[in-house]
């Protein structure tokens, strides 16, 4: 992706400066392509947009772990969030793994939990899969916003260490499966952001956090750029006469994190430390599973075209059920087949 880099003076090139230097330049996730070029589209061409595009991507494994072991996510809400909003979050990753276990029904198709089939397909080098079964850790609330109303890269670790060590109700470490969800509300800005940044996932430094854990934050667009990240809901003041599509749960800037959380999930799954599956040459460029497939909800889809995706009768644009919801969610790379694949697929 296309990133700013700050240079740093010489005296403050220590190594927490060097790895700030290599975090500002991974992943980040924009649903939506913007008028910039960016680092996917000098490697692969425009055409790699595009469902059929195999000739054009090199996805490799190199040798890294990926998420094997049951996923937790732990969500920290940073931020004044309605109760609403959290349901319509809650309810995406509780579909995630829904297959009518547990008492409840299964998932009306085209599911989230279809989705996610795609996902499990990418193994580790023994050959195990990504796990099946993603379930809702705990959850923090940071109201007060401790760290302030604009955040850096690093910034954000140091929100994750106050959630974790807490004196009252920290999140619990989970070194293994455990996800981090930094999830900020819509007045607070994060570095980056809207700048072709709606959000990333990395992991935390043991010098700051004490664990290495993987973690992705994801902004609410709402009233800073919902053009940006929260397409098709919302469309970008440089295309005039484009309609914005009706969210599924009403909520524009909620159904617009939907998909963003559902990208940096399905990479924090498949490359948790940046050495597992991308494409590109260079580790501090990875071009993962879900962002060769941006902007693709539907079959056809490419370019700025989104492919086909569902109407409901009351009007809202959907591609997959939860439980309870609706949900309009990004396809990801399949690389078995070599192609972006979604449970709405016409010829699934």
């Amino acid at each position: 992706m296309h990133h700013r880099r700050s240079p740093a003076p010489s005296s403050l090139l220590t190594l927490t400066a060097l790895l700030f230097l290599f975090i500002t330049l991974t992943t980040a996730y924009r649903p939506w392509p913007t008028q910039n070029t960016n680092i996917t589209e000098l490697q692969f061409g425009i055409n790699k947009k595009y469902e059929g595009s195999s000739d054009l991507i090199k996805l490799k494994y190199h040798m890294g772990p990926v998420l094997t072991a049951n996923m937790t996510i732990h969500i920290i809400w940073y931020g004044a969030w309605p109760t609403s909003q959290k349901h319509i979050i809650r309810e995406f990753i509780n579909s995630i793994s829904n297959s009518g276990s547990g008492g409840q029904s299964p998932d009306r198709r085209p599911s989230v939990s279809g989705w996610w089939k795609t996902i499990q397909l990418y193994t580790d080098q023994t050959g195990s899969n990504i796990t099946r079964t993603v379930k809702l850790g705990k959850e923090k609330n940071d109201r007060f916003l401790s760290h302030g109303k604009t955040l850096t890269r690093l910034s954000i670790q140091s929100v994750i260490k106050s959630a974790v060590t807490a004196n009252t109700k920290p999140l619990p470490i989970h070194p293994r499966g455990g996800v981090y969800l930094l999830l900020t509300s819509a007045d607070v800005y994060v570095q980056d952001f809207c700048q072709n940044v709606c959000g990333f996932h990395y992991f935390t430094y043991p010098s700051i956090v004490g664990y290495t854990l993987p973690y992705a934050w994801v902004g609410n667009s709402e009233k800073l750029c919902p053009g940006t990240c929260a397409y098709p809901f919302a469309v970008p003041d440089f295309i005039p006469g484009l309609k914005p599509l009706k969210s599924p749960n009403g909520e524009v800037g909620i159904d617009g994190m939907v998909s963003v959380i559902a990208h940096e999930i399905a990479e924090i799954a498949s490359n948790p430390l940046v050495n597992a599956w991308y494409a590109g040459q260079d580790p501090s460029f990875p071009v993962e599973i879900a962002d060769l497939c941006e902007g693709i909800y539907g079959t056809g889809g490419g370019g700025s075209y989104t492919g086909q995706m569902l109407n409901d009768r009351d009007g809202a644009t959907y591609n997959m059920h939860g439980i309870r919801r609706r949900f309009l969610v990004q396809w990801v790379w399949n690389h078995v087949l070599n192609y972006c694949t979604g449970p709405n697929a016409l010829d699934s």
